[in-house]
């Protein structure tokens, strides 16, 4: 099994983080965690393996510090 990180091609990750960055702007201040939230929860239903789910989570908060 790939690692999650290194599945998705540069060029691909790079317009992934466009629309992200778009999307949270859209969201507005006032809602930008409760997108996150939303959007996180769909990817996870939408990955269908919790484990997984659990270490992106894992691997989301190491790289805040």
């Amino acid at each position: 099994k790939r690692d999650a990180m290194s599945a998705m091609p540069f060029e691909d990750f790079e317009i992934a983080y466009e629309t992200l960055a778009t999307a949270i702007d859209q969201a507005g201040p006032a809602r930008e965690a409760l997108f996150l939230t939303r959007l996180a929860l769909v990817l996870g239903h939408e990955l269908g393996d919790v484990a997984a789910f659990r270490k992106a989570i894992e691997t989301a908060l190491e790289e805040l510090e």
